[in-house]
């Protein structure tokens, strides 16, 4: 069931007899329209009027319009004007360019550009490894997508993707002081994608590939990973797998059981399912079972394609067969990273004692979390609003930070592992309880600590120039 959320905030600018009562009305008619008061933001007096701007969170944009209609029903009250705030923020776009060097004089001009920079970009010729130390090379990441999986959206191509990757860059930025910049490609064909990267990847130390439909992503990052020596990580799968890894380390804590001892349910076997998969599995998980639309995915199908015949290979070590419903029965965690409403309380009433869920589709999860909250010991979604957010930017700001401080080449399963213990690790052992397996995306220690756990791996592996 869908919630007020603030990615639905409207902002409203009213008009009040300034009597009194009139503002107990405009409250009543917002909540009974379903609508989340979140603030008053001022207001002017107007000789018997009085203007007032309010912001409230809707479910939907078919609920903005709702709440707008209820304000304007109100007797005594004008509704003068409303703005969907999402949108407003996204006006001009997100990004822009600001020089790190101060152009004053001539003086500063003949050093930043002409005929000063001259012997800069001479000392890169005479020593391509230098570009590293003298450009934005070094702390610069391309986010890279052709916008044919933008979680919860699909394939809407690139351009409608783009405000999606700009998003990404601000969190590099604001996380883990990563500039990014986004490059939204207007191609489908592996070949195609890998040399347009491959042939702009002298500006970037690092590639952060984004919504990529499976299995084509899984090719373009093993063959942009053998072609450049720069770090390069498919946030989709990883990013997901580090965070996922991470809560449940600390979930298992919580209930007193061991990754090796446990079962495991994924349901959706694309890129983030098979990241989840490898990591489980090089960290010591033993039994998986993966589902896709038609069910568990096993050796004796014949629908499968080359990524989910790696699954048939490496997990099910009990040959399930069936539904997802029936791949939960006695399962002692269940993973999501699939679609809204896959399964019911009744099915996670099904699972082992003390069940761990993590139901991660955007923006509705697998299951209503609410339901299950005399049922499961530990839930995790990928909700902001709810607890135990399991969100990627607590994980890629800080591996790419790691990883360009370190000077890597690549990044490791074993950087990846890193970046999960040091996730986990910020949850102490005197704080961890059920609501707190992850920390949160704000707690600002995330980035720095898992830059430096990462950092050190790559040096441990070496792997750095």
């Amino acid at each position: 069931m869908p919630i007020t959320t603030s990615a639905f905030s409207v902002r409203l600018r009213v008009r009040l007899f300034h009597i009194p009562g009139t503002l107990g009305r405009l409250t009543t008619a917002i909540g009974r329209a379903g609508g989340n008061l979140t603030s008053f933001e001022g207001f002017e007096i107007r000789g018997d009027y009085v203007d007032r701007q309010l912001t409230v969170d809707a479910k939907s944009e078919e609920h903005i319009q709702e709440i707008c209609d209820a304000v304007a029903a109100v007797e005594g009250v004008e509704l003068l004007e409303w703005a969907d705030r999402t949108f407003e923020i996204h006006q001009g776009g997100k990004l822009e360019t600001v020089s790190r060097v101060p152009l004053r004089d001539p003086i500063d001009l003949a050093m930043a550009y002409t005929p000063g920079v001259a012997r800069v970009s001479m000392a890169i010729h005479d020593d391509p490894e230098r570009v590293h130390e003298l450009t934005i090379k070094r702390h610069t990441v391309a986010v890279v997508t052709d916008g044919s999986a933008v979680l919860g959206l699909g394939d809407i191509g690139p351009a409608a993707a783009l405000p999606v990757m700009e998003g990404k860059s601000t969190l590099f930025k604001e996380f883990g002081g990563v500039d990014s910049f986004p490059l939204a490609l207007d191609v489908r064909d592996v070949d195609e994608f890998v040399e347009t990267v491959v042939r702009v990847a002298p500006v970037f130390g690092g590639i952060n590939l984004e919504d990529i439909a499976a299995p084509r992503c899984f090719e373009i990052e093993d063959r942009l990973r053998e072609r450049l020596d720069i770090p390069v990580m498919h946030d989709d799968q990883h990013g997901t797998a580090i965070v996922a890894l991470a809560a449940l380390t600390n979930a298992l804590q919580v209930v007193d059981k061991h990754l090796a001892d446990v079962s495991v349910v994924i349901a959706g076997a694309g890129a983030a399912g098979v990241a989840i998969v490898k990591i489980l599995l090089s960290v010591g998980a033993i039994d998986i079972v993966v589902t896709d639309r038609t069910g568990a995915i096993h050796g004796d199908r014949s629908d499968l394609n080359p990524s989910k015949e790696w699954l048939a290979d490496n997990t099910n070590p009990r040959h399930v067969t069936g539904t997802l419903p029936d791949a939960l029965r006695g399962a002692d965690v269940f993973i999501g990273v699939s679609a809204p409403d896959l399964i019911t309380s009744e099915d996670v009433a099904a699972m082992a004692d003390r069940p761990i869920v993590f139901a991660l589709s955007n923006p509705n999860p697998e299951v209503d979390p609410t339901s299950i909250r005399d049922i499961a010991a530990v839930i995790a979604t990928g909700r902001s609003d709810y607890y135990n957010q399991i969100n990627n930017v607590l994980a890629f700001p800080g591996v790419f930070r790691g990883a360009l401080d370190a000077g890597a080449t690549d990044i490791t399963e074993g950087m990846k592992i890193a970046a999960a213990e040091a996730i986990a690790s910020l949850v102490a052992p005197g704080e961890l309880e059920p609501r707190y397996v992850i920390p949160s995306p704000f707690d600002r220690r995330v980035a720095t600590t898992v830059a430096e756990a990462v950092a050190a791996e790559a040096q441990e592996e070496g792997i750095c120039r």
